[in-house]
């Protein structure tokens, strides 16, 4: 839109079924968002409207609620899904604080998707080797890159907290600052929408898949949950002497309850599959720990007032707003239901089969589709509109011969 329109506050209007729009471009049959497709008002978010840095020309980006023409949200938009858990949230006095960690590979310029990525050239001309994780020095080939991604990041309000080195070739990892849920929805977003346009400037490509390179380290976006009473501004999971709450030990009980009904969106794409196939550091199963990578809600080592739930299950290529939605909905369910958690896995972790979650896309869809409980907390709509627009990229991913196929199976009789 022109910015003298956005201005004179002209409606921009889409059509509906553009929610549930597959990676392909496709969608599924208008049944799942109304057979007229008719329009949804997209209202801008006062305080999500950002000058974009990068931009050589000016132009703007503005955040909007995805609301029906009545002015009721439409419930097939994952942030007003979020904006109807943090209600639910309020109704009890009660506020969510979340934090995100968001891994990300830095790559070389790759316009052929059929070459494996390979990372940038360094100062020195050299791409790096082996592994790199928490090196000082490792990044200085990309002193450019990242010192535009830190500027453009202050530009939009973007708090950080932490850069890093990560396990895999050129993979890093930023943290955002905790804070509200909806805002580090948002922000999480933008720093993704950033990142792409940063390195495309910079001739550089950034990958947010869950696992962009065999025998390598996968990306993740763990998300950090605590829950604060909204009166008293005191986190719910520690008490008075300094103790884990009954509330602490509900709202992991819900996400234990919760994970494998919800793990398709955690987990939304066929990539993400691989990453939680190779279970070290990303853990496929609903144990919980005290500051262990193999379970996959983690309680992280802190002062008794930071006392939070780690859940390591998303990765990088989940939808922000819906992954925290899943996991703070899930959170909820367990307080209003008393859940109790199992008991706490220390050590080496032997999944029970109780606590393992789906290891395929094609098994997580279906586990969502017989799921009630996904049903009540998101709505019918959404969570078929969801499992169609899936399996229209499940559909098109197994249409295709990879090449190991064609390489190992090719010769055999």
């Amino acid at each position: 839109m022109t910015a003298e329109g956005f201005l004179a506050g002209r409606r921009l209007q889409m059509a509906r079924g553009v929610l549930l729009q597959c990676v392909m471009g496709g969608y599924p049959a208008a049944r799942f968002y109304g057979s007229d497709d008719g329009d949804l008002a997209l209202v801008a978010d006062s305080q999500q409207v950002h000058r974009l840095p990068w931009s050589d020309t000016p132009r703007a980006l503005a955040i909007c609620a995805a609301d029906e023409i009545d002015g009721q949200p439409c419930s097939l938009s994952t942030r007003a899904q979020l904006k109807a858990v943090l209600a639910r949230y309020a109704e009890r006095g009660l506020a969510p604080v979340v934090a995100t960690e968001l891994e990300f590979y830095v790559f070389a310029h790759n316009p052929d998707p059929g070459q494996p990525f390979l990372p940038p050239a360094g100062l020195d001309g050299r791409r790096e080797q082996g592994f790199s994780a928490f090196s000082v020095s490792s990044n200085n080939g990309l002193r450019p890159f990242f010192a535009e991604v830190r500027a453009c990041m202050a530009a939009l309000g973007l708090p950080l907290d932490t850069v890093m080195h990560e396990m895999g070739v050129s993979q890093f990892e930023i943290n955002l600052l905790h804070g509200d849920a909806l805002l580090l929805a948002d922000q999480t977003f933008l720093f993704k929408h950033l990142l792409k346009e940063v390195a495309l400037k910079h001739g550089l490509t950034v990958v947010c898949m869950a696992k962009p390179l065999a025998h390598a380290a996968g990306s993740s976006m763990h998300i950090h949950q605590s829950v604060v009473d909204v009166r008293s501004g005191r986190n719910v999971f520690n008490d008075t002497d300094d103790q884990p709450t009954a509330a602490f030990r509900h709202f992991i009980g819900g996400q234990q309850a919760c994970l494998a009904d919800f793990t398709a969106l955690f987990a939304p794409n066929v990539n993400a599959y691989q990453r939680l196939f190779h279970p070290y550091a990303s853990p496929n199963n609903a144990c919980w720990s005290h500051d262990n990578r193999a379970a996959g809600l983690r309680i992280p080592a802190s002062v008794p007032q930071a006392r939070r739930v780690e859940n390591r299950l998303p990765g990088a290529d989940a939808n922000p707003y819906l992954a925290i939605a899943a996991s703070l909905a899930a959170g909820l369910y367990g307080i209003e239901h008393a859940l109790e958690p199992t008991p706490a896995l220390q050590g080496e972790i032997e999944v029970p089969d109780s606590l393992a979650l789906p290891d395929t896309l094609q098994s997580a869809l279906r586990r969502l589709g017989r799921s009630a409980r996904a049903r009540e907390l998101f709505g019918q709509p959404f969570i078929e509109g969801f499992i169609a627009s899936k399996t229209l990229e499940l559909t098109s991913f197994l249409d295709e011969i990879t090449p190991w196929e064609r390489r190992v199976l090719g010769s055999q009789i």
